[in-house]
């Protein structure tokens, strides 16, 4: 009879460890956030100011939309973080737009291809155009770049495109944005697609690189901005049920005028600017 004291202790002890959950949404002291590529480099920087002005430990962690969405629902982070708004089978999930970003066609710096139309680029993605030659360019083999399953701006494209992923004819699988800049830059006969933001930023800073404009719209922050582009999307944070006090301010804070230097300074457009 003795051990029945020490049995409920420890049983109490794991209950306990359990209601906090993997995500340590029951301390005060730090916040879990997971989810995005896209978004993640701007929640980091988010994450150290209002760090440094509630001594709250926030830890951003990537993975992917498809992460941000599964751990938010399992409460396995206090905060998920997608780069795309909230679809139908989402409903049980509480979406904050905290900018916007677009997705734009990026080729080496060097290829001379000025510009992809819709017809075009449905038909070098799913393989019936194999040849720079045949849209105006040189007379190579097309690397077709295509993100990994589970990231937004693939979804993005395949709606925007009107296809399914069976039907794309990739050369490259890439995961986040920097892949697939760098994969493009490393590749005169290479296509892709990838954030806006991230890819500005990189040909502005001599990554060899260019955007293409789509429907006659340059790809840039300005064209987002002014919603001329055609294929642009909310960042986006999310949660399931009712966000703690914390959480909660963090995603107030996130989507203040209070971060709008930090959105610009990562390439995005602020909200309401």
């Amino acid at each position: 009879m003795s051990r029945w004291p020490a049995a409920l202790a420890l049983i109490g002890s794991l209950l306990t460890l359990a209601a906090c959950g993997p995500a340590g949404a029951g301390h005060q002291d730090k916040l879990v956030v997971t989810g995005s590529s896209t978004v993640a480099p701007l929640m980091a920087e988010i994450g150290k100011r209002y760090e440094s002005l509630q001594g709250v430990r926030v830890d951003v962690q990537t993975g992917g939309s498809s992460r941000g969405i599964a751990d938010a629902r399992q409460g396995l982070a206090d905060i998920g973080m997608v780069s795309r708004a909230l679809g139908d089978a989402e409903s049980d999930l509480a979406g904050f737009a905290i900018a916007r970003d677009g997705i734009c066609l990026i080729v080496h710096r060097d290829n001379p291809v000025a510009e992809l139309d819709e017809r075009q680029t449905i038909d070098v993605f799913t393989g019936k155009i194999r040849r720079w030659s045949a849209v105006g360019g040189g007379d190579a083999p097309i690397t077709v770049v295509n993100k990994a399953q589970g990231r937004s701006t693939l979804e993005l494209f395949l709606s925007h495109y009107r296809l399914e992923a069976e039907d794309i004819a990739a050369s490259v699988i890439i995961g986040d944005n920097q892949q697939g800049i760098k994969t493009v830059a490393g590749n005169p006969d290479a296509v892709g697609y990838v954030s806006i933001g991230a890819a500005e930023t990189a040909a502005e800073n001599g990554v060899p690189i260019r955007l293409l404009p789509m429907d006659g719209v340059a790809a840039s922050r300005e064209s987002v901005r002014d919603g001329t582009f055609p294929l642009s999307r909310p960042l986006t944070l999310v949660v399931r049920g009712e966000p703690s006090p914390r959480a909660r301010e963090l995603i107030d804070f996130a989507r203040s005028p209070a971060v709008h230097d930090l959105v610009r300074e990562l390439s995005f457009v602020p909200l309401g600017s």
